[in-house]
């Protein structure tokens, strides 16, 4: 079982916990050793360009403002030095946006010493991915950012956050759903297990139809599933009856053996799968990939811990 702790390969690897010295003012802070905690003007404190969170609740900022109120902040912020004496946001930016909202000039912080954007970036992100607050499309677009930005495959990205390798790959999944759809899982119109089963949809247009639908009706995920399959077996029968070479083509929404072991593929391999079934038992397996690591993610899950 993972720890709930998952800082050790980020923030936590430069930050020592149990060190509470207070050094500096806020006016003219000294140079604090790594690690240690500083009291930090709010006004040198920029904001982090890296944050991956758009969305900052009212409700849950009003909290944390009481709970400042009552007790004081608890959990320091966590920053870099920049240019001209100002100080950079790492981590911390909904508990700063309190901070300032209720007027205080300084706020309890870690400094540590980061000079490449890059590293600046993989930090930022991996502390804010391995928070529960974040959305879907939030935690989507962060795993991507590190793949493309820190040049991370997603086996590394994986072990940055305190992931499995299929967590992350589905999470991408998500950024292939159209904008409308993303929207609504980013509103919280609808749920990630709802946005998963509509990427079994190939047909862009009956995903937005069956995506009006499900928020609509208020249809939950396994409603969601059933009309999916019911719309992939009807696909599969009119593409089967002109792709098997013996011409011949069996109904699959009928034959529920076929049904189950698609769905099962496809929860087992997280991707997407096709099972093309003839009446003479003859046929083919169809599983998609997306990536090179999707690819060998799939092909792991497959042979197992057998060896050459």
């Amino acid at each position: 079982m993972k720890s709930n702790i998952r800082l050790g390969r980020g923030l936590d690897a430069l930050i020592k916990r149990d060190t509470f010295p207070v050094s500096g003012s806020p006016e003219s802070p000294t140079q604090p050793e790594a690690s240690s905690i500083s009291k930090i003007a709010v006004r040198k404190i920029r904001a982090n360009e890296f944050q991956p969170r758009k969305e900052f609740p009212r409700e849950g900022l009003e909290e944390l403002k009481n709970s400042i109120r009552e007790n004081g902040l608890i959990q320091p912020i966590t920053v870099r030095h920049v240019e001209n004496g100002m100080f950079e946001l790492i981590s911390g930016e909904r508990r700063l946006r309190a901070v300032t909202e209720l007027g205080l000039a300084e706020i309890p912080s870690y400094v540590i010493d980061i000079n490449s954007d890059t590293k600046m970036l993989e930090l930022a992100l991996t502390e804010n991915l391995q928070r529960e607050d974040l959305n879907a499309i939030e935690v989507a677009t962060g795993y991507q950012r590190l793949i493309d930005e820190c040049s991370l495959t997603q086996e590394q990205v994986a072990g940055r956050v305190g992931k499995d390798r299929a967590t992350v790959t589905n999470s991408l999944r998500l950024l292939k759903l159209p904008a409308e759809i993303q929207k609504g899982l980013i509103s919280g119109a609808i749920s990630a297990g709802h946005a998963r089963a509509l990427l079994g949809i190939n047909n862009q247009e009956e995903m937005l139809l069956l995506f009006k639908r499900v928020v609509q009706n208020n249809l939950n995920v396994r409603q969601v599933e059933r009309e999916v399959r019911r719309l992939l077996g009807k696909s599969n029968r009119s593409s089967d009856s002109h792709s098997l070479k013996d011409g011949s083509s069996t109904s699959l929404e009928e034959d529920t053996t076929i049904l189950d072991l698609t769905d099962k593929l496809r929860r087992h391999l997280a991707t997407k799968v096709k099972i093309a079934y003839s009446d003479k038992h003859t046929g083919e397996v169809r599983i998609e990939f997306y990536t090179d690591d999707d690819l060998e993610r799939i092909i792991e899950m497959i042979l197992g811990d057998r060896k050459e």
